[in-house]
């Protein structure tokens, strides 16, 4: 098939896309740079205000911990999966891929129960001993990362589960039969060659995460007020839509900058399973 017959049959797709996704972004932007007039002004309300700085700089640090946490937990359960034979691993390849079928509202608010004063984890730690009066678990930013990793534990699973799946058996007892210990073998075999599914896990949880807006704005307090909940009060609230614009336009360059740098340091299409 030509490329211009390709073209022509992906077109309607690529239209779909620019009137969807490119001119909503494209308006707004706009309007943070011509309202009130043809001005920088909201950008530099972005960049100088201590209080929105701290807000995007705890948006970051949010989505790396979330990230770091993602890479954590998900590791050794896409190794279990990669593993697993039969019965088991439809067991548990269902257990991580449902949570996906469910909306994220009624994830972030069974969290919500749990957290609470009264709630399942502040009885346990009573009923333990561990501490003699319920903590405050919820409306912080530890109850935000922990319910955020939870809702996008998923998408950092099925890349390294992709990536420990594609490594054959013989390698690993390979290292074995030359003498190499289980962490060794770890160490120098399967974290290298798992490194792909990594990335590619932890670029979609992390740029996820800096544009989430349910979990923080239901479990967060406003001293955890992440970018996404500040956009939504400037539009709904304060009705500021060119700064409400001016912060879309700074998270778009930030994520925009991120990807290319990805792009062009671990080669972003061969970890999509592109052909070198």
């Amino acid at each position: 098939m030509s490329g211009l017959a390709t073209l022509l049959l992906l077109s309607p797709f690529f239209a779909i896309i620019a009137f969807v996704f490119i001119y909503p972004l494209a308006q707004l932007l706009y309007i943070s740079f011509t309202e009130p007039a043809p001005t920088l002004d909201n950008y530099a309300r972005v960049v100088t205000n201590p209080v929105y700085a701290r807000v995007l700089m705890r948006t970051i640090w949010t989505a790396v911990l979330v990230t770091g946490l993602a890479v954590l937990l998900g590791f050794p359960v896409a190794y279990f999966m990669s593993r697993a034979r039969g019965t088991t691993a439809a067991l548990v390849g269902t257990c991580v891929i449902l949570p996906l079928w469910s909306s994220v509202l009624v994830r972030t608010a069974a969290w919500s129960f749990l957290f609470q004063r009264e709630g399942l984890i502040n009885s346990g730690l009573m009923a333990l001993g561990i501490t003699s009066e319920p903590l405050r678990l919820l409306y912080t930013q530890g109850a935000v990362v922990v319910a955020m990793t939870h809702v996008l534990l998923p998408f950092m699973i099925l890349p390294i589960f992709g990536s420990l799946r594609a490594i054959p058996n013989d390698y690993l007892r390979a290292a074995a039969v030359l003498g190499a210990s289980r962490f060794a073998t770890f160490r120098e075999v399967l974290l290298p060659l798992s490194l792909p599914g990594i990335a590619s896990g932890s670029l979609l949880v992390f740029l996820t995460a800096l544009g989430f807006f349910i979990t923080p704005a239901l479990l967060g307090s406003p001293q955890e007020l992440m970018i996404a909940t500040l956009v939504s009060q400037q539009i709904r609230e304060v009705l500021d839509w060119p700064f409400a614009s001016a912060l879309v336009g700074v998270l778009t360059l930030f994520v925009t900058l991120l990807a290319l740098i990805f792009s062009k340091t671990l080669r972003f299409d061969r970890l999509m399973g592109a052909q070198s």
